[in-house]
Parts: structure tokens; C-alpha cells; sequence
């Protein structure tokens, strides 16, 4: 079987890894891939641009692929599902209707609010002179969120009236994300850990993966700029069995079961991002894919053959499949180019890949190009390294281990992963 696999970063190569496993797969085709897919057994890279939609569906018919995979969320919010299913090629993701619950946050919110899914108070503004009076007169500061796609980093938690001035200029007069931030969401800021909650979806059906927990700040204590994910960890200690069933009930379930009923059954991954605050938990936004970091930590806990599971999210028997996970925990540890989340230099060397993997450890290329033993960095975030252990403290320090093997110049990443 001919595989289609989107997008260019740690995810994809995770997803890439995990479907070459299946017996049934022959060759994986990478849009456009990283070093680490060029040189994966059954993968091959593919110079195509990600929302190419016309481009995409004709490689897909000439290369005799059964069954796409998206990975990115910019290829979902722009059709890339809807062209497909047109032409009749199995493709694994959510419609662009059913990605508006990540493409848009304005209707994401409007949306739970309409099904009762918890979530935070919030208020919509498309202009600075009136979003600056209502947010400076709230007692607490709130979070302010661009309404499209930023790349993960379209998301702001002042820490003072002034940096909520600053945040809101910045986005409403300035557009510092373009188009994805003319309108802006003032949310109301809640309190509590933080847990990411992903499944499986096949329209009707949910089945919930390990909760993971992801770093979004650069450095460690969560001090620095958000950026998108430093590192994570799987599974969450605060997400026992019985909290899951709840998140699943009030809002996974309720979520598949609002958007068919507004004509756009939801197959993919979906991914929310849970507040736990003293009032139960609470959403922070949806994402329609795997998480990245998260899919490199989750992935690898997966026994279950993947290809197996994205068939039947596709074909509508998700509730045939009975999952299957490692009895264990597992680390990711991102290392990053200096400079990242903001101006960065490329093209530095890279040494030690195969002695990390030579401990033990997986390393998911992201920002990377060239292979294992001339790979050179290419992009912010440069490669997440993956470790298993019996523990979170294991694995952290397994993962860690791996990640003191690796070299290039300007290298940053946190030293507290898992470890707090």
C-alpha cells in the first residue's frame, strides 16, 4: 500500500515512523518531508507545496496511493480534505468546515458555546480603539488570542496592563500574524494545570490517546516566550482514568456529536487542550491533528498497528478497534536553534544523532536537512528526542541522555521536561 503523508516537521516524522511499521505499507511519499524522512526506509520525500491542494490530488492519482495522511493544519483549513474526498481518494483529516474548530477561534468559541462545551468567557473585537477600553477595564488581566492560524504562537498572556496594551496593538493596528489576527478573542484567564487530551475520530465515535503535557515557554520554569512546544511528556499524572471519562463525556463526545449535527462529521485527530480548574475541566482550544510535540511522545506508546487505526477512523468503524498502549512513560526533549522563536540562523551542522539513537533514544527530525550523518539544521525547532523508561523520571533521564550526544552551534532546549 502507497502512502501520502503532509507536512515537514517532528510530527510528520513521527507519523512516518509509526506507519512504516504496518506490514501493509509499502511506500510512504513525504510532502515535503525533512532529513529525517529522506533517508527512512519506505519514505521519500516530495517537493510539493502543502496547500497545493490540485498538485497534491495529482501525485496522489498517479502514484496509486490508497490513503492520505494530513499533518499540518494549514493543507485541513484550506480544502485539502474536501478536494480528496471529491476524488474519491481515502484521506485521513477533518473537512474544512469540521477545521474551522483550530482554523478559527472565534468559531471555536461560538461553537462550544452553542453545545454547552465548558469553556472560558470571551468577547470578540476586530478593532483597537474598541478592544482596549473593555479589556483595561476588566479586574484581571485576560488572555488575548488571534481569531486564525499563528503558527502556535498567536496566543498572549500579558503579564501587565502594559503588555496587554502592547499585545492588542500588535495585533489589531500592526497584524503581526496578517490576516489571522484582524479579529482577536479577549478570553477570560483561568487557573490550573494544563493537559492535553487527544483521539481518534471517525465521525461518531472518540478513542482517547494518553494525556500528554506539553512546554510551550522557551526556557525552563516556563520562564521566556511561548513558541510551539519545547518538549512533553506522556501520560500525564493528572489525568487519572476516571477524569479522562469525564473530559470524554462533557467535552470530546459533545464535540463529534456538534459538529455532525451541524452537517460536518468530524474524522481526524482532535486535540483540546484542557484547563483542570476547581470547577472541572475546562477547554482551552481545539486543534484537528496530532500535537507536535505530543506525537512524537504519544506515538511511540502505541501498539497498536496505526494504519490499522486510521483505516477504520476512515471507513466508520472506529468502534471495532480496541487500542492498545505501552505500559510505560514517555519523554520528548525539543532542541531548538538559537535565537527561535524569533530570528534564527540556519544551515549549522549537526553531530551525535546515531550515538543518541545508539542509547536507545528516537530522534524525530523537525527543522532539519541532509541525513542522520550530514544533517544540518533548516528550521526553529530542530529535533525532538524520544525516550521510554518505567517512569517519568526515567524516561526524562533516558531522553536526556540522548540529547547530551547531540551537537550544533546555537543549540537551546529545557532541562526540566517531565522533570518538575
Amino acid at each position: 500500500m502507497n502512502l501520502l503523508l503532509i507536512g515537514s516537521g517532528g510530527r510528520e516524522h513521527a507519523l512516518a515512523w509509526k506507519l512504516s511499521q504496518s506490514q501493509r505499507v509499502d511506500r510512504i511519499f513525504v510532502v515535503p518531508g525533512n532529513g529525517g524522512t529522506a533517508t527512512m526506509p519506505k519514505c521519500e520525500n516530495v517537493h510539493i507545496d502543502v496547500t497545493d491542494v490540485a498538485a497534491l490530488r495529482h501525485f496522489a492519482h498517479t502514484r496509486d496511493v490508497a490513503l492520505t495522511v494530513v499533518g499540518p493544519e494549514a493543507p485541513l483549513v484550506a480544502g485539502l480534505v474536501d478536494a480528496f474526498q471529491e476524488a474519491q481518494i481515502p484521506i485521513f483529516g477533518p473537512t474544512q468546515a469540521a477545521a474551522q474548530l483550530e482554523g478559527s477561534k472565534v468559531f471555536s468559541k461560538r461553537f462550544m458555546q452553542r453545545h454547552h462545551i465548558p469553556t472560558a468567557f470571551a468577547m470578540t473585537f476586530d478593532n483597537f480603539d474598541e478592544a482596549w477600553p473593555y479589556a483595561d477595564d476588566l479586574p484581571h488581566l485576560p488572555v488575548i488570542k488571534a481569531d486564525g492560524l499563528a503558527a502556535g504562537k498567536g496566543v498572549v498572556l500579558p503579564q501587565s496592563r502594559m503588555e496587554l496594551q502592547d499585545a492588542l496593538r500588535e495585533m489589531l493596528v500592526a497584524h503581526r500574524f496578517g490576516e489571522a489576527s484582524t479579529t482577536v478573542l479577549i478570553e477570560e484567564r483561568l487557573h490550573g494545570p494544563e493537559v492535553s487530551v487527544l483521539a481518534f475520530c471517525d465521525g461518531k465515535t472518540v478513542r482517547i490517546m494518553p494525556p500528554a503535557q506539553d512546554h510551550k515557554r522557551l526556557l525552563d520554569g516556563d520562564h521566556g516566550p511561548n513558541t510551539g512546544g519545547m518538549g512533553a511528556f506522556a501520560p500525564s499524572p493528572l489525568a487519572p482514568p476516571e477524569l479522562l471519562a469525564e473530559i470524554e463525556r462533557t467535552i470530546l463526545q459533545p464535540t463529534l456529536d456538534g459538529i455532525a449535527a451541524e452537517g460536518s462529521p468530524y474524522v481526524g485527530i482532535l486535540y483540546a487542550g484542557i484547563l483542570l480548574t476547581d470547577e472541572g475541566p475546562m477547554t482551552l482550544e481545539f486543534n484537528c491533528r496530532f500535537g507536535d510535540p505530543e506525537a512524537q511522545v504519544i506515538l511511540p506508546l502505541l501498539e497498536t498497528d496505526l494504519l490499522d487505526v486510521i483505516l477504520a477512523c476512515v471507513d466508520g468503524r472506529l468502534d471495532e478497534i480496541e487500542l492498545s498502549w505501552r505500559d510505560e512513560a514517555a519523554v520528548t526533549v525539543v532542541m531548538a536553534s538559537g535565537g527561535y522563536p524569533d530570528v534564527y540562523e540556519t544551515g549549522k551542522p549537526i553531530h551525535g544523532i546515531s550515538a543518541a539513537e545508539d542509547v536507545g533514544c528516537i530522534v524525530f527530525h523537525a527543522g532539519t536537512a541532509g541525513s542522520n550523518s550530514h544533517a544540518v539544521t533548516s528550521g526553529g525547532r530542530v529535533l525532538a528526542v524520544t525516550a521510554l523508561g518505567g517512569s517519568l523520571t526515567e524516561a526524562a533521564e533516558h531522553a536526556y541522555t540522548g540529547v547530551e550526544k547531540i551537537q550544533f552551534e546555537g543549540a537551546v532546549y529545557r532541562r526540566d521536561i517531565a522533570r518538575r
